[in-house]
């Protein structure tokens, strides 16, 4: 039995063989939690489920502390399947009990479920009166989805935030100061980088609204990962400065190579940023991780990829990272392309087309040579790299 507070459990369920994240094919190298909360008052109140497949897991940390029929109101915070999922099972135990949600969440549950049951619908703003407490409602639209919203617990001040402040990190451990932060922060980025990036703008403001309010908070407790008691406005000051895209003075190369040319630029192109005083990580998407790079990217300034000329064309493995960029709409991003060919030569043009239409701005002319570059074509690659890497460093001064 995992306690928030007094009379406050977590009922939540590990998953940790998950590694790749259902619908977004997003990695998990750390597994995931699906948190859901119990709430013991004159009224009992369960907030949020867990993803169908673990719904026997679910019921019976249920089943600890409360005959589940005494539920009174379920909360549904956002209705995307890995919160709801063990919802109609929930509602087979007690089929009286009240749905709450957002309007859009009245709508999701309908159209994922099917069922009549019977759904207050909330607003930002409204209270709920469960005896001692109430639960107030904040809306929270696209973070990430139309219907996500959050509930706020008075007397305890505990923000159940769902999948805004969360990772995908599993634990033994239910809180933050249980557990290693250094990765929990890890995961919290990643999960920010590529998740909520889009919907950057609408964080901003969200927090401004929050703050606005003033709601203490002791605790926030999100639906994936750990529940943040110690210094918890910690996390929602770093969701802030990640909104704000602010990104490190440093440089992504990411390519693919057919036979090591295109490798070899790369490796003398991050020599060339090194040699100016600019840090960069350097990624085959043949073989990294997709979100791991999408996360560096995230993270900086500066974005050079790189590929070998197939079909007139740059080689597929390097199409989701630049397709993800668009989605993503990663902000105040400065790029520029190479590659190697063997007689056409496209494949630079083709990349900075792609980063273009990611909105990143073309900094420098693209670079490349015919078949496996010669010593003094390297020392180009190097010059590009240092071209590159005092663009870099002069954009920061300004």
């Amino acid at each position: 039995m995992k306690k928030l507070k007094d009379r406050i459990y977590w009922v939540g369920a590990n998953d940790w063989e998950v590694r790749y994240f259902h619908g977004y094919e997003l990695s998990t190298h750390r597994g995931t939690t699906y948190n859901a909360y119990l709430i013991k008052d004159e009224k009992n109140v369960l907030i949020d489920t867990v993803w169908e497949p673990l719904t026997e897991n679910f019921l019976e940390r249920l089943k600890e502390v409360i005959d589940i029929k005494e539920i009174d109101y379920v909360v549904i915070n956002h209705a995307e399947p890995d919160h709801s999922g063990a919802l109609p099972v929930i509602m087979e135990y007690c089929p009286n009990a009240i749905i709450v949600a957002s309007k859009n969440g009245e709508e999701s549950i309908k159209r994922h479920y099917h069922k009549e049951w019977n759904i207050k619908v909330v607003k930002t703003g409204d209270k709920l009166n469960i005896g001692k407490n109430d639960l107030i409602f904040v809306e929270a639209p696209m973070l990430h989805w139309p219907d996500s919203m959050f509930a706020y617990l008075t007397g305890e001040n505990i923000l159940f935030s769902n999948d805004a402040f969360g990772q995908h990190f599993a634990s033994s451990g239910i809180f933050n100061d249980e557990v290693d932060e250094t990765e929990v922060y890890q995961e919290a980025l990643k999960y920010y980088a590529n998740i909520l990036t889009p919907f950057s703008k609408l964080v901003t403001k969200k927090i401004e609204e929050l703050k606005s309010l003033n709601l203490p908070v002791d605790m926030i407790a999100p639906s994936h990962g750990v529940i943040w008691r110690e210094n918890p406005m910690r996390i929602v000051e770093k969701y802030y400065e990640w909104a704000s895209g602010k990104s490190d003075n440093s440089v992504v190369i990411f390519y693919n190579s057919m036979w090591g040319a295109t490798k070899k630029m790369a490796e003398h192109i991050g020599d060339g940023l090194d040699k100016v005083g600019v840090s960069y990580k350097i990624y085959n998407v043949a073989t990294a991780d997709k979100n791991d790079v999408l996360t560096e990217i995230f993270k900086s300034k500066g974005i050079i990829c790189g590929s070998s000329t197939v079909n007139n064309g740059i080689l597929g493995s390097l199409a989701p990272v630049l397709e993800e960029m668009q989605g993503l709409k990663f902000i105040d991003k400065v790029g520029a392309s190479f590659g190697s060919y063997g007689w056409s030569g496209e494949s630079p043009k083709v990349l900075e087309d792609f980063l273009k239409k990611a909105k990143v701005e073309i900094i420098q002319d693209n670079i490349k040579f015919k078949y496996i570059p010669n010593e003094a074509e390297l020392v180009e690659c190097i010059e590009f790299g240092k071209a590159f890497g005092n663009k870099i460093l002069s954009e920061s001064e300004k």
